[in-house]
């Protein structure tokens, strides 16, 4: 398992070539190409999330039909929502039965890393030819110092908001601190231009900002020793905070899932959220004259600094995995190598409009981050995250944990005044523990 703390995570993305925050090399190496011989009659079935934005999934399986047409391989492709892929993930794992590949969500490969191939070979050889690989992706994609699964990128995770309502609350640029945030978002209240943020059990948006909102006054689930610590002074401040923002909230946000903050900025509810850049990609490409103003009205911007010093995000994290109990392991290596490479990944990240954010040093070249400079602060999400681990040890405990949403369900118990801040730290204490033991 992998022990991240902040200084550890800037010491790693250190020897990797830069500090977090400044740049680091991105190169394509003459590192001897890599190909895994295919077994005889090998097919593949992957099971991935359904899309958020239509062309991350169509370059997806345009990359696979290209795959197909080169090795003659039959891949066939499901798709589910978020929510789905986890369980359907571990009942594969616990009954040796299922996809050959997943591409998972979070820490969930953490929650069985002795079902899952090695694919250290892979990823060793995707580093020295398109990294190298920033800390958060090494943490995602090892156990024990073993490569567990192919770290896929993340989604992109910024403060979406209108450019209007911004100035009409006497802002000329957005807010680099939690105290002017806090403003912000009393005077988009104000103005009946609320804010948004998911507070229901959504996997990516809840857990994105409401990780952030914890890190950013210093608090945390465990701290360096993998003890739980979530009952602190740090995390108090956290939901006093927390309290105050949940009043400039438009109404409904406690039941909020994925889609739901997405639905609310483009029907034009909401003027604040956190989210990837789907909601722009959806107002841009609408043929509806009102989305289209939207969009032209919408930027990004990156979360507020805490009292903390330091950048705290949090973002959705994907993975590729390969089941032990596969008949086709090197088919299943040779097919994520494909999609990996430059020609498809490039396609892939290019298609989606940046939804997925790389994991490699080498693709923060892809002109999909200047094209559009709306796109830009998105570019470097994977690089600037903290695992879901921090500050302890990133496996079964964490995943457990974000799976069970105790951080969320903490702030919105505290936010809403559904319970006391005290009662609220003891209740996610309590849940903590019975993953920490």
């Amino acid at each position: 398992m992998s022990r991240i703390s902040r200084r550890h995570f800037l010491q790693a993305a250190a020897a990797a070539g830069a500090a977090l925050g400044a740049p680091m090399l991105a190169r394509e190496s003459q590192a001897q190409e890599l190909s895994f011989k295919p077994e005889p009659g090998a097919k593949l079935r992957v099971l991935r999330w359904k899309r958020f934005v239509q062309g991350d999934e169509d370059q997806w399986l345009a990359n696979t039909r290209k795959f197909t047409e080169k090795t003659g391989i039959e891949v066939t492709i499901d798709a589910e929502n978020w929510e789905d892929v986890r369980p359907k993930a571990a009942v594969a794992a616990n009954i040796g039965n299922g996809p050959d590949i997943i591409l998972s969500t979070n820490d969930d490969s953490h929650q069985y890393p002795d079902k899952l191939l090695d694919v250290g070979d892979l990823c060793e050889y995707l580093g020295k030819k398109y990294g190298p690989w920033y800390p958060s992706a090494l943490a995602y994609g090892k156990s024990g110092g073993r490569w567990i699964a192919l770290p896929l990128g993340s989604g992109g995770n910024c403060m979406n908001y209108r450019e209007s309502h911004l100035k009409a609350a006497g802002f000329k640029e957005f807010p680099k601190d939690t105290a002017g945030f806090l403003k912000l978002c009393q005077r988009l209240k104000k103005n009946g231009t609320p804010a948004g943020f998911a507070l229901g059990n959504a996997t990516g948006d809840a857990n994105g900002w409401c990780h952030w909102l914890l890190w950013a006054f210093g608090g945390r689930v465990v701290d360096e020793q993998n003890r739980v610590a979530i009952n602190s002074k740090e995390t108090a401040r956290a939901l006093e905070y927390a309290k105050e923002l949940y009043p400039t909230f438009v109404p409904g946000t406690l039941s909020w899932l994925d889609p739901n903050n997405n639905k609310a900025f483009l029907s034009g509810d909401i003027s604040l959220t956190a989210n990837g850049i789907s909601i722009y990609i959806a107002a841009k490409n609408s043929p509806d004259a009102k989305m289209q103003a939207i969009a032209r009205d919408m930027n990004h911007a990156d979360f507020p600094i805490g009292p903390v010093g330091h950048q705290t995000m949090s973002a959705l994290f994907f993975t590729c995995v390969i089941f032990k109990f596969t008949k086709y392991p090197n088919a299943a290596k040779e097919y994520l190598r494909f999609m990996m490479e430059k020609e498809q990944y490039e396609a892939w990240q290019k298609a989606s409009i940046s939804f997925v954010v790389q994991p490699l040093t080498f693709y923060e070249r892809n002109p999909v981050w200047t094209e559009d400079p709306k796109s830009t602060p998105f570019k470097y999400t994977c690089k600037n995250m903290l695992p879901n681990g921090y500050a302890g040890t990133l496996g079964a405990a964490s995943a457990g944990c974000m799976a069970d949403f105790v951080v969320v369900n903490m702030i919105a118990e505290a936010a809403s005044g559904n319970m006391s801040v005290k009662e609220a730290m003891e209740k996610a204490e309590k849940r903590a523990k019975r993953y920490y033991r």
